[in-house]
């Protein structure tokens, strides 16, 4: 799962935190929605509550053109990208320091 900060300011700054509760489950979360939810989050299982009324989603995507498992491929692909470009700026950044501190 990628980024669970809200950039919409008309939605609840932890509703991508809120609602994606899961087991077994991993959520990066921005510093800022961290403190948010640790003030006024809900802490609850929420991603099994409605797994049928989603799932009845899929033929209506379908029937509309959306090719889920290619949209899921995409945000995995970018996702992964994401993460991957910011390890290697970290590493970048550690390497760099290092240099500065042998210096």
């Amino acid at each position: 799962m990628g980024s669970t900060g809200t950039k919409n300011p008309a939605y609840s700054d932890v509703k991508y935190v809120d609602e994606l509760v899961g087991p077994d489950s991993i959520n990066t979360i921005p510093d800022a929605t961290l403190k948010a939810f640790m003030d006024h989050g809900n802490p609850r299982l929420t991603m099994e509550g409605n797994l049928a009324a989603g799932e009845s989603l899929f033929p209506e995507l379908a029937a509309l053109g959306i090719d889920m498992e290619q949209v899921a491929g995409q945000l995995e692909n970018e996702g992964v990208k994401l993460f991957a470009d910011s390890f290697d700026s970290l590493l970048k950044d550690i390497h760099e320091k290092k240099k500065s501190l042998i210096s």
